[in-house]
């Protein structure tokens, strides 16, 4: 009861905190109206003076020399700046001289407006161009589906076919693009009329460098401004932050609420519901002991049962830590015959016990030279543990982001493609070796572990879901994973229906980050200059560029990474259908490099943002 009394009483004291907590939360810099750069037209929002406090879209630098805007990650001469409508005349000259130099660089380029939630970009002297992957399998069907009395074909690209329209008027959209394809947008040469028609089979004669852009906001992003916020986008959804009629609502609000929980019943309120909540808690875990205790019963395993004294004991209580996660934490023991361990204790039972009852179930009835091998579980009251087979090395994750690891470790490129095949094995184990097929759905560098000669071993199986062997796709409630790694069809199933294909998109990710040496989402970056390393990556592949590895290589080593790389690319396609079987992955890996074709571009062209490193289920 004093506890309850205290509790009212510091509620009570947080009022002045809260309300200043949350005038600090929602306040945004003073920005200045508008301003101006040399003899143009003043600029206002969206854009915003590079020298000032970022109060804007898009970025202005005002130099002596000239002024440049910054936009789609690329920056743009100003030439001109027209009338309220925030009309502005810029010229790329990066894109002119790749025009001027007739280089296929130049359609890596694409200029369709890349913010819908915050503004459009309008131009009327821009082209579609349809940029098709360079397949003999497609091109009877190309040829077909972009008429030649209507579009012009460019060959002389070595990844790509282009198709346009000479005729800039026509912007009709073919309906049911092949998935090859993709729709590119590029600036044309203005100075062309109906009267003077370019050279069809030179698609660079079509192209301009010099064009204008109307930017115009959002209706959300407008309303926002006109409340004196700031438009912005958090997890793929727009923001309006800082209103001052948010604010005031959410002071109101949190008035309030204290108001409510301030009154003279709040003390027998709270211990009515500590008290609910304490019963509630205690039968859960009741019936989560139950669940699990239930299906160790009913299911046999090579794995032992032992006590907690006994994994004290094996642990030295729990002398040397090996790691931390979500799950708990990670100790070294070592049994009586003398094999170490890793004794892996669980902080809590998530579910009726689902994350325990995975692990045992999934890891208990496996037996693979890539699987890591269960020796022992504790399962006693509140306390569990599993227990695994001690792998020296640790994690993959350690030799592939760690710069001083990358420098000095025995991890070559040669090893690392063998490190590939193993953990493609593994999976191909657990999708088509077992009696009951398992999927892990948590494919990523921290779980996979490395033997004393670097061999991999799959590990960490809370996640995982088993299912019959005749069903080739399953159903779920629940997304579950690690941010980065998993697949779209996981968070969305208009891409496709949930199966083995999705630890196939997990393992893709992985292997461009092996070959990269960093992850493929740098979080905590601005998401305007955002690095997504598979379309990088992508580019050079497809221009036959250098790969700017982290580590040199021989001309062998050289086929092997860029067979890695194809394979991801082929792993990580949008549509499940597109991607290869393990099995498959297997083969492109073991093979030759001249029979890998490259796949097309990833659709998505950024993965759902969030905190990479942590699984979850929601």
């Amino acid at each position: 009861m004093i506890l309850v009394f205290f509790f009212a009483s510091a509620l009570l004291s947080c009022l002045p905190f809260l309300h200043s907590a949350t005038n600090h939360n929602t306040s945004i810099p003073i920005c200045p109206k508008s301003f101006s750069c040399q003899n143009l037209e003043p600029f206002s929002y969206p854009f915003y003076n590079a020298n000032d406090t970022k109060c804007g879209l898009i970025k202005v630098n005002c130099t002596s020399n000239g002024t440049n805007l910054e936009f789609r990650g690329d920056s743009y001469e100003v030439g001109g700046k027209f009338g309220p409508q925030q009309c502005v005349l810029v010229r790329n000259r990066k894109f002119e001289k790749l025009v001027n130099d007739k280089k296929c660089e130049a359609f890596t380029y694409n200029f369709a407006s890349p913010f819908p939630l915050l503004y459009s970009s309008l131009s009327t002297s821009f082209t579609n161009v349809y940029k098709c992957s360079n397949s003999t399998n497609y091109a009877e069907e190309m040829d077909a589906y972009f008429n030649q009395s209507t579009y012009n074909r460019y060959t002389r690209c070595k990844a790509h076919n282009l198709y346009y329209k000479s005729n800039i008027s026509d912007t009709t959209v073919p309906t049911h693009l092949p998935p090859i394809c993709e729709i590119i947008q590029l600036p044309v040469n203005v100075q062309f009329n109906r009267t003077r028609i370019p050279d069809k089979t030179d698609i660079f004669s079509l192209l301009g460098f010099e064009f204008t852009l109307t930017f115009n906001l959002s209706s959300s992003c407008d309303e926002c401004r006109n409340k004196d916020g700031q438009c912005d986008t958090r997890d793929g959804h727009f923001q309006c932050l800082g209103t001052k009629k948010v604010a005031a609502e959410k002071r109101h609000r949190k008035q309030k609420q204290i108001l409510a929980l301030s009154i003279g019943f709040v003390t027998m309120m709270v211990v009515i519901i500590v008290c609910f909540i304490w019963k509630l808690s205690w039968r859960v875990k009741t019936k989560k002991c139950v669940n699990v205790e239930n299906f160790l019963e009913n299911h046999e395993f090579l794995a032992k049962r032992y006590t907690y004294l006994q994994v004290k004991r094996m642990t030295n209580s729990f002398e040397i830590k090996l790691g931390q996660g979500g799950f708990g934490s990670v100790y070294k023991g070592a049994l009586t015959n003398g094999s170490l361990v890793a004794v892996k204790i669980l902080s809590e039972l998530k579910g009726n016990g689902e994350d325990f009852i995975n692990e045992v179930a999934s890891v208990g009835r496996t037996s693979h030279v890539n699987i890591v091998s269960l020796v022992g579980f504790c399962f006693e009251g509140h306390q569990r543990a599993l227990i695994y087979e001690f792998m020296p090395n640790g994690s993959l994750e350690k030799f592939i982001y760690d710069q001083t690891f990358l420098s000095n470790s025995q991890l070559g490129w040669t090893k690392l493609h063998e490190i590939a095949i193993g953990i493609a094995r593994g999976l191909e184990y657990l999708h088509s070796g077992c009696n009951t097929r398992i999927l892990h759905f948590d494919i990523k560098p921290h779980n996979i572990l490395l033997d004393q000669d670097f061999s991999p071993k799959i590990s960490d199986f809370g996640l995982a879901k088993l299912f019959p062997e005749k069903r080739s796709m399953i159903s779920m409630s629940h997304m579950r994973g690690t941010p980065g790694y998993i697949a779209p069809e996981l968070y969305s199933r208009s891409f496709g229906q949930v199966s083995h294909k999705s630890d196939v998109y997990s393992y893709g990710m992985m292997i461009l980050e092996i070959v990269g040496g960093r992850k493929n989402i740098e979080v905590g970056v601005d998401h305007t200059s955002e690095i997504y390393f598979p379309h990088w990556i992508y580019k050079k592949v497809e221009l036959d560029e250098d790969l700017e590895l982290h580590m040199s290589t021989s001309d062998k080593e050289n086929e092997m990474v860029r067979k890695m790389i194809i394979v991801g690319l082929w792993c990580i396609q949008t549509n499940p259908l597109s991607r290869p079987t393990i099995t498959k992955v297997l083969e492109m890996l073991e093979g030759d490099l001249e029979s890998l074709e490259i796949p097309p571009k990833p659709y998505l062209s950024s993965p759902l943002r969030s905190v990479v490193g942590s699984s979850f289920t929601e």
